[in-house]
């Protein structure tokens, strides 16, 4: 999402006259868009900031901004322990970039910019054309949360649940597919909570397949509460939904799930992605885990790591938890830290197992791949496979935007090696 927000920011600041550039020293304006779901999130703040500092030192100093969730959480304490940061803008109010920037162009003094305005932001961005020319793009569909885990900063970030309408999210669409993408992922804190007008996440997937050159579909961050039978069926019915889905779960253990606010159990996750292999058996599945959550037994624990074993999730993503600042979870009392840290490395030996032995299995196999980019080696071209793989294979012919079938060789932690063979044939997939 904040990769969707920053291209958004950059066609905004374009109608000002600022252009994208990747050399830091020749920067006149410095935005660093931020994620406030970890503390390493926040230091990193500092971080970058400190390196700008260092940059143009003996230079006249860029306006420097920071936009995004850190922003909207802290924004007071960010201008107050940083001076050289002239303004704060949170991820609702980022339409009003370009008068910011203006104002600071004239040395107003600093600004902090955190209302709650989603309506009017993409009332705003509604008309400005989206410049993404990305193979794979991005497009959110749904922001904020009304699920108050107590772990989570979103609510309190981003705001309550808000769905863009079914027709400004059909027009970007066609609009991302003209500049070349094949493939558009759907965005949402809670993706499949959409729902405008009684029109939900299956009914705009299915209206976005009608588009003859958009080839793929996926869409995440999904919530076991939101993922109703109507969902379930469109893995079933469209052949341009992909087959991997980002399930986030947790915890293993109902307690802990049950301390956290989840407002699911382990018996109702599991009869979904059960329902979901159902209708589609070539399914697969990712999610996150928050290892260490206030009042976690080890036995507690052994049920997420039996949930990993069961489930089988061929990509996991898994911290020790981080005490957000404002959350009902920041004040409870952690879990040793030695014990959570044994636990968090036994946890992701498991489910590097996991993922080794699945990827094991593709070697031979063969992959229908969508080819995104090609790589500064020389004739090699990178794209990914319907469980977004990655897949490197080397051709005299350019491959980006085809999606060409391709038979695994070799393969790492992180890539996949490979032969280009023929074209597309949709129902071909590598288990």
């Amino acid at each position: 999402m904040n990769e969707y927000d920053s291209n958004r920011i950059y066609d905004l600041t374009k109608k000002i006259n600022y252009l994208k550039t990747e050399n830091l020293a020749e920067a006149n304006c410095y935005i660093l868009n931020t994620c406030h779901i970890r503390e390493k999130a926040t230091d990193k703040v500092y971080h970058d900031i400190g390196r700008v500092k260092k940059q143009f030192r003996k230079k006249t100093k860029p306006i420097v901004i920071v936009t995004g969730c850190v922003a909207q959480a802290e924004g007071d304490i960010l201008l107050k322990k940083e001076k050289y940061i002239d303004a704060v803008i949170g991820p609702q109010s980022f339409h009003e970039i370009n008068k910011i920037i203006l104002d600071l162009e004239k040395k107003q003094r600093p600004v902090n910019f955190t209302e709650f305005d989603v309506i009017e932001k993409f009332d705003s961005l509604n008309s400005l054309k989206n410049s993404c020319n990305k193979i794979s793009s991005f497009l959110t569909i749904q922001e904020g949360c009304d699920k108050f885990c107590k772990f989570c900063v979103v609510p309190y970030t981003r705001g309550s649940e808000y769905s863009r309408s079914f027709k400004e999210l059909t027009e970007e669409t066609k609009q991302l597919v003209t500049n070349g993408a094949k493939e558009i992922t759907l965005l949402g804190q809670n993706v499949n909570a959409y729902n405008f007008e009684d029109k939900k996440l299956s009914d705009l997937i299915f209206e976005i397949s009608k588009i003859k050159e958009l080839k793929r579909i996926r869409y995440t961050t999904s919530h076991p509460k939101d993922f109703t039978q109507d969902l379930i069926n469109a893995h079933k019915d469209c052949e341009k939904l992909m087959p991997l889905i980002h399930l986030p779960v947790q915890s293993g253990s109902n307690k802990i799930l049950e301390a956290m606010n989840r407002k699911h159990t382990i018996e109702e996750y599991l009869i979904i992605i059960e329902k979901l292999k159902k209708v589609n058996s070539n399914i697969k599945f990712s999610s996150d885990f928050i290892i260490g959550y206030p009042g976690e037994t080890f036995e507690d624990y052994k049920q997420t790591e039996k949930l990993i074993k069961n489930v089988k999730y061929i990509n996991s993503y898994s911290f020790i938890f981080s005490a957000r600042p404002g959350t009902p979870a920041f004040k409870l009392e952690k879990v040793n830290q030695s014990e959570a840290k044994e636990r968090l490395i036994s946890f992701q030996s498991i489910a590097e197992q996991i993922k080794t032995k699945y990827r094991e299995t593709l070697i031979g196999r063969i992959s229908n791949v969508l080819f995104e980019n090609k790589t500064k080696e020389g004739n090699k071209y990178f794209g990914r496979d319907e469980y977004l793989n990655s897949v490197i294979v080397k051709s005299n012919e350019s491959l980006v935007g085809k999606i060409k079938k391709v038979k695994i060789t070799s393969g790492n932690h992180n890539t996949l090696y490979g032969e280009a063979l023929s074209d597309l044939n949709q129902n071909n997939y590598a288990a």
